[in-house]
């Protein structure tokens, strides 16, 4: 089984640490891929970190992990709430899928609340704020273990 996981990022994700500082925090995203490189050479795992505000993209590169990655982790912002065509594509890739939030969603308005891309997911990992994102590292890890084993 691959240790290649995709960390997708969806929309404004780009603007991290300076939209919103406080309910995503002031890390930026590049520090976020920073620490989950980190996190992923202790885990033996390798990483494609990618970042858009094109739900094509995302689309796309969930169709390269199909070929290539053990697992996905995704925070698809306000493309969780809207795109059946990413929970399509999730759900053509066989191995784990966590979907992380960087904020407590059920905590903010009633429209975040709903997520397609949940019915899809292993696990959800929301309101542990940049931290998600190794977390979701983690599980994704172990995952791949036990499918090996």
């Amino acid at each position: 089984m691959s240790r290649l996981v995709y960390v997708l990022n969806g929309p404004n994700l780009n603007l991290l640490g300076k939209r919103q500082p406080q309910i995503y925090g002031h890390e930026t995203l590049a520090d976020v891929e920073a620490e989950c490189r980190k996190v992923a050479e202790e885990l033996r795992l390798d990483i494609r970190f990618h970042q858009s505000n094109r739900e094509y993209e995302i689309i796309d590169w969930v169709h390269e992990a199909r070929e290539a990655a053990g697992g996905i982790a995704i925070n698809p912002a306000a493309f969780t709430h809207t795109s059946v065509a990413i929970l399509d594509a999730l759900n053509t890739f066989e191995g784990p899928v966590i979907e992380i939030h960087i904020s407590n969603v059920h905590k903010r308005e009633a429209f975040r609340h709903h997520s397609f891309v949940s019915t899809r997911a292993d696990g959800v990992i929301a309101g542990f704020g940049t931290q998600g994102y190794t977390l979701a590292l983690r599980r994704l890890a172990r995952l791949i273990d036990e499918k090996a084993a």
